[in-house]
Formats: structure tokens, sequence, C-alpha cells
């Protein structure tokens, strides 16, 4: 386990610093460190504007990668996501947290209801 903790929107910025250096740890460097840290702040972002101001989220290290579940307990998506997913149209002033984390990751998993949404990222390590 690299990282647990709950988060509010107060704790975004450290807890940003946070997922770098753990994922900076575990050996992610470069571009694809870069990449994560983007995706799993969308993530934090996401579930504090949207999934009820608050959420959880776990990072581990296993099998060659880095993965980070970001939990928040909102309502859930309120409709579903095309698959594959589209890139937003670019005036478009929101959505863009969710394609972000599945484009600079290499898997991407979301779970949602209405006990809230999960979403787990993955990079794999050089």
């Amino acid at each position: 386990m690299l990282l647990s903790e709950t988060f509010d929107r107060d704790a975004i910025t450290t807890l940003r610093h946070s997922v770098a250096t753990c994922a900076g740890s575990a050996g992610l460097r470069g571009d694809r460190l870069d990449d994560f840290v983007v995706a799993v702040n969308e993530l934090l972002t996401n579930a504090v504007r949207h999934g009820g101001g608050a959420g959880r989220v776990v990072m581990w290290s296993s099998g060659g990668e880095v993965v980070c579940e970001v939990s928040d307990s909102g309502g859930g998506l309120s409709a579903l996501r095309p698959e594959p997913a589209v890139r937003p149209a670019a005036d478009q002033p929101g959505g863009w947290g969710l394609w972000l984390a599945e484009e600079l990751t290499d898997t991407f998993r979301l779970t949602t209801g209405a006990e809230g949404t999960t979403v787990r990222v993955s990079s794999r390590l050089p």
C-alpha cells in the first residue's frame, strides 16, 4: 500500500503531491509520472466537485504497475459514458476529467451507482 486517505477540497493540493511522491517511489518517472499525477488529480477534483464534496484515495503497486482508486459517495453518474470515451468539444467548459484520466493512464475502470462512483486507473512501470 502506497497511500490510503480520505480527502475533501482542502486536501487536494497536498494529496496531489503525495500521489507524485508515492508513484515516483514506486518507479514511475518522467512523462509517465506526470500523466499519472494529472489523471489522479482529475479524479480527486471530480470526487469533490461532483461526488458529494469528499472521497477516498487508495494507491498501491502490484504486478509491475502503479494503481490508484478514487471513490466518492455521491449519487453516481447521471448518464452513461460513451464507449470508447469521446473527447469533449474544445469549447466545452467541463467533462474533461474522466476523459483525461482515461487518456493519460494504461487502464481505466469506472463503477457508478446510487452509492457513489469509483474510478481505478493504473500505469505500467518502466
